[in-house]
């Protein structure tokens, strides 16, 4: 039905159709037709619609090029299993899944939107369809359990790297892993770890960057603390080379960490960083904890000084940044 909806709108693509002459064209109620509407509204289709007149199709949703994102890879294992879905609740889910049916490092799980996108702390990640980059990557390090945290700094250094380089925008990273330009979220990290005999058995990194969504696109809720490389850039954004160039700039600083260890990981890190040297409160399970961010420790932890110059460290929370 949302195809022979989509044929007569594209047969007419300067003209409102009427929801009445889609609905007896198609043998169905107009309550339906708005239903179809709104279901590929969810996947990435953009209408007008006017009372009495009806709709018109205003944009249809960028798809990933697959085959363009081959053609780019120039890693050796990151992303040369690659598993493309239209839709899914989370790319996290699959990939767990994935490593269940045998799949090895490397492998990355591409979505075009999510429906229940994974954030920190339990939260919702907004992923709609076309817009932006939700990918998650299997990956089985070789490193203590305890150092495990290390791995969710470095892919955010290797994600503000690979932007930086390929962008004209000051951007910065909040403790542990959020990327923000002028103080709002751009992308957002989420390791998955599953361990046995205090062992890491694999991680899944997901990985969420809003790439082209403009300010409508975003729900009331997250216009004022949300952005994307479009908006702050000035231009849509080739997805597919954004996605190849991190992969590349993960793959080499995620040989690093395992070569030399995490310290320059940890200096890339901190010069990168929006959050040390500045007042800041964290909100953590025990309750909330102010001082100056002073630096990070070789297992990923936030070391902050108290008023009374104590020293205490941070391992999980949500940071405010005071300029």
């Amino acid at each position: 039905m949302n195809e022979k909806i989509l044929q007569i709108l594209n047969e007419h693509p300067d003209r409102f159709i009427s929801g009445e002459f889609i609905s007896k064209k198609l043998k169905c109620s107009r309550t339906a037709i708005w239903k179809h509407i709104q279901e590929l509204r969810d996947y990435g289709y953009e209408f007008d619609a006017a009372p009495r007149r009806g709709y018109r199709l205003k944009r249809k949703p960028s798809r990933l090029d697959i085959p363009s994102i081959i053609n780019k890879l120039q890693t050796k294992f990151m992303g040369r299993s690659l598993h493309y879905y239209d839709k899914v609740d989370s790319t996290q889910s699959i990939a767990h899944s994935l490593v269940a049916g045998g799949a090895k490092e490397g492998a990355v799980v591409i979505a075009e939107q999510q429906t229940a996108g994974r954030g920190r702390m339990g939260r919702n990640w907004f992923s709609p369809a076309g817009k932006g980059v939700w990918l998650s990557i299997v990956l089985t390090p070789q490193i203590p359990l305890q150092l495990s945290p290390q791995l969710t700094l470095l892919v955010s250094v290797a994600l503000c790297r690979t932007i930086t380089n390929l962008l004209p925008v000051d951007i910065g990273i909040k403790w542990p892993n959020d990327l923000l330009i002028k103080g709002k979220k751009v992308s957002g990290i989420l390791l998955e770890s599953s361990t046995e005999d205090e062992r890491l058995r694999y991680v899944i990194a997901g990985i969420g960057i809003s790439v082209n969504l403009t300010r409508e696109d975003y729900p009331a809720e997250l216009q004022d603390i949300a952005t994307s490389l479009l908006i702050e850039s000035g231009s849509e954004v080739n997805r597919e080379e954004l996605i190849a160039a991190f992969l590349q700039e993960f793959e080499d600083l995620y040989a690093i960490i395992h070569q030399q260890g995490f310290a320059p990981i940890r200096l890339l890190w901190e010069a990168l960083s929006i959050s040390l040297h500045r007042p800041i409160k964290v909100h953590t399970s025990r309750g909330r904890v102010e001082g100056i961010a002073q630096s990070i420790d070789d297992s990923g932890a936030l070391i902050i000084k108290l008023k009374d110059g104590q020293e205490v460290k941070i391992y999980s929370g949500d940071v405010e940044v005071h300029r």
